[in-house]
């Protein structure tokens, strides 16, 4: 009788466990979303280990910000190509091999990719995330600059409208 009861109770928990996988699953995902948007990150993911963002800057601001970004974090870059939708960065770091894709969505906004991959199987998505963060960093302490609330010499590497709204010498004098 003992045995039996023992029986069914292991028949019972085996019937049970495949649908407790399913509830780990959904709650880990539920607890990644709401922490992603906790913590204000906007950064989305796809399948294949790439990192993604959309910054309302052009092509060339964004360019130059990640490649700020990727000499802060000490990753060397190796190349870099104009493509159909915009440019490509090759870069390593460690023993990582990263590309960064920026694409042109419209005159004022642009999307980077980014993906760090270790090996064949391999890709690390907190670099991939990292490279995003400080790029959106670089952008945000350029867009403070043009404000007016940066250095002089910063905001002279935003560009040329700069010189509108950050004015610190005699007329022409930079």
């Amino acid at each position: 009788m003992k045995h039996k009861r023992r029986s069914i109770r292991v028949a019972i928990l085996l019937g049970i466990l495949p649908f407790l996988n399913g509830c780990a699953a959904i709650a880990l995902t539920s607890f990644g979303t709401g922490a992603g948007v906790a913590t204000g990150t906007s950064v989305g993911y796809t399948l294949d280990g790439y990192a993604y963002r959309t910054f309302t800057a052009s092509l060339p601001q964004v360019e130059s910000a990640t490649r700020t970004a990727l000499n802060r974090m000490g990753i060397k870059i190796d190349a870099i190509a104009k493509t159909e939708q915009g440019k490509a960065i090759a870069a390593t770091g460690n023993d990582r091999e990263i590309e960064v894709e920026l694409e042109v969505f419209s005159s004022n906004a642009t999307r980077i990719r980014t993906v760090a991959k270790q090996g064949i199987f391999f890709k690390d998505r907190a670099t991939a995330t990292e490279i995003i963060s400080q790029t959106e960093k670089v952008l945000d302490t350029d867009v403070a600059t043009a404000n007016g609330r940066g250095t002089r010499d910063a905001a002279k590497a935003v560009g040329e409208g700069v010189k509108k709204v950050v004015k610190s010498g005699p007329e022409g004098e930079w």
